[in-house]
């Protein structure tokens, strides 16, 4: 590990003094990429840097230790000692989990469905809940997104709901966040305060702008306008601003509404589309690393239920995981950094079980 690390540190110097030069300035999309390589070893080599002077400081320690010393300094030096090999051993960790192969859809923006499962209305309701989560979560983050198509039921119920997040590693954080969410709790409209049990899906998809999807606008795609539908009163549109789109190799449906004119809706419905294609040639590497794909936080079967939310004892349980945490208020106002975090940290620690197998 000390080698490659060592590496990394040449190749981040070199970038340094390459970045200097002011030929390379020149040259702006050289420039950015050296730039962009540059930054992402910022943090490995800062932590390699830590480290190498934890143990410069563990070894000259060791040999104070080994010298004539009075009682007092005896102490200090064993007292450092004692501080030291806890330091070496969590930057080493750090590097660790610094040095595995890092996702490169992690830096990407979102797309982000939510949909209505089992369970009507209260289904619905939950939808809902989950779609004001995410965006609260977004805005703690301050990130920002943009509403790509939605279909309300009236009484902060939502049938579905897409929306776009904008935000620095967006996908590094919400990835984990896909596969279907159930929620527990008594219905407003339940007059005899029975337990209901509904559902609804999550899917997180890596933004596909920049990446070749190959779509024949004239050949693969049927495109339908139709009147945007609402929940009534103003919501409702007299002119056909709403985009369907087939795409007729995958049999992919995707509907945008909420923009008022066909060209933003269609835009905005290609993009789930691009979206959606590259998220299916995803699943298919991920299926093709078999054994080594079911052992990840996040990367099973997109049915599988996740997470659950109990109201009456007001907790959140991430079934893959085994955590739990309460406050259901506030986990619903966006506060879920710390389960995020959870399965951040149980992902690496499965990577790292696999990378020194």
């Amino acid at each position: 590990m000390f080698d490659k690390l060592l590496e990394v540190e040449q190749l981040y110097e070199e970038l340094e003094r390459r970045m200097s030069d002011p030929a390379l300035v020149n040259d702006l999309d050289e420039y950015r990429r050296a730039h962009k390589q540059y930054a992402d070893l910022t943090e490995i080599v800062g932590v390699f840097r830590q480290y190498k002077e934890a143990l410069k400081q563990l070894e000259e320690t060791e040999q104070m230790l080994k010298g004539p010393l009075d009682e007092d300094l005896r102490d200090l030096a064993q007292m450092e000692l004692d501080e030291l090999k806890p330091r070496r051993a969590a930057l080493e960790e750090q590097l660790r989990v610094l040095l595995l192969p890092k996702d490169p859809n992690d830096e990407k923006d979102v797309i982000l469905e939510i949909r209505a499962a089992a369970g009507g209305d209260e289904a619905a309701l939950f939808a809902g809940d989950l779609f004001r989560m995410y965006i609260r979560y977004a805005d703690r983050r301050g990130w920002n997104y943009e509403l790509l198509s939605t279909n309300e039921t009236g009484n902060n119920g939502y049938k579905e709901a897409i929306v776009e997040i904008h935000g620095q590693g967006a996908y590094s954080y919400l990835k984990f966040e896909s596969g279907v969410h159930r929620v527990q709790r008594v219905p407003v409209t339940e007059s005899s305060g029975r337990l209901h049990t509904s559902t609804a899906t999550v899917i997180v998809m890596p933004e596909a702008e920049d990446i070749a999807i190959e779509i024949n606008e004239e050949t693969d795609l049927k495109r339908e306008h139709t009147l945007s539908q609402g929940a009534g009163g103003q919501n409702v549109q007299k002119n056909e601003t709403a985009v369907r789109l087939i795409h007729k190799p995958t049999g992919i449906v995707v509907t945008c509404q909420d923009q008022r004119s066909q060209l933003q809706n269609y835009e905005k419905a290609l993009r789930v589309l691009k979206a959606r294609l590259y998220d299916i040639e995803l699943q298919k590497q991920q299926d093709a690393l078999g054994t080594t794909r079911k052992g990840m936080v996040g990367t099973g079967d997109r049915s599988e239920k996740i997470r659950t939310y109990n109201f009456p004892q007001d907790r959140m349980t991430d079934h893959r995981i085994g955590m739990t945490v309460h406050n259901l208020p506030n986990l619903l106002d966006g506060d879920i950094q710390p389960m995020i975090d959870a399965l951040i940290n149980a992902d690496q620690a499965e990577k790292l079980k696999y990378e020194t197998a």
